[in-house]
């Protein structure tokens, strides 16, 4: 399944978001039931989809924690700790309009019907305070390319997405021999 989409709306680390027309191709569809057991298994799913794409190590790492992270919290806070309940992981390719030899990056969204977050908690703690928790956010922001979240006929989406990183040419010193 291919579809024309427009992605790259948020950048969430502050750079320029790009809003080329891409094709997004479904790679990943997982459905589970709100139970910190399951977790594992979306976990190994995830690394093996990442594997696939050819994603660096340390990229592949932060997609896995970045959804590992968001699926707790859904879990945990829109969810209230009851088990049982349906989640949805949906991963798709992402590939350039006019480029057809190598996907552009993952998207995984997550969706539920858990209570609907609140957008001022969405931020995180303040990383000052020393103390454990609440520092997810903070990371899924900084791991992740783009991060939104919306609410749409009660359910929460939140909406992820890693670019594939091109190889960056060597950096040659140009100063003083």
């Amino acid at each position: 399944m291919v579809t024309q989409t427009q992605v790259g709306v948020q950048n969430s680390r502050g750079g320029r978001a790009s809003r080329s027309p891409a094709r997004r191709e479904l790679f990943l569809k997982l459905g589970l039931h709100s139970n910190a057991e399951a977790l594992c298994l979306v976990r190994a799913a995830l690394e093996r989809a990442t594997e696939v794409m050819r994603f660096p190590e340390p990229d592949s790492r932060a997609i896995v924690r970045s959804v590992d992270e968001a699926l707790a919290n859904v879990i945990r806070h829109a969810y209230k700790g009851r088990s049982g309940l349906p989640i949805e992981v949906i991963c798709s390719r992402l590939w350039n309009a006019n480029e057809s030899d190598a996907p552009k990056g993952l998207e995984v969204v997550l969706i539920d019907s858990g209570v609907a977050a609140d957008p001022k908690r969405l931020k995180g703690r303040p990383l000052d305070e020393v103390r454990p928790g609440g520092l997810g956010i903070h990371f899924i922001k900084q791991s992740m390319d783009v991060v939104e979240f919306h609410r749409k006929s009660g359910k929460n989406l939140l909406r992820m997405v890693k670019y594939l990183t091109s190889r960056r040419p060597e950096v040659v010193s140009q100063g003083e021999e």
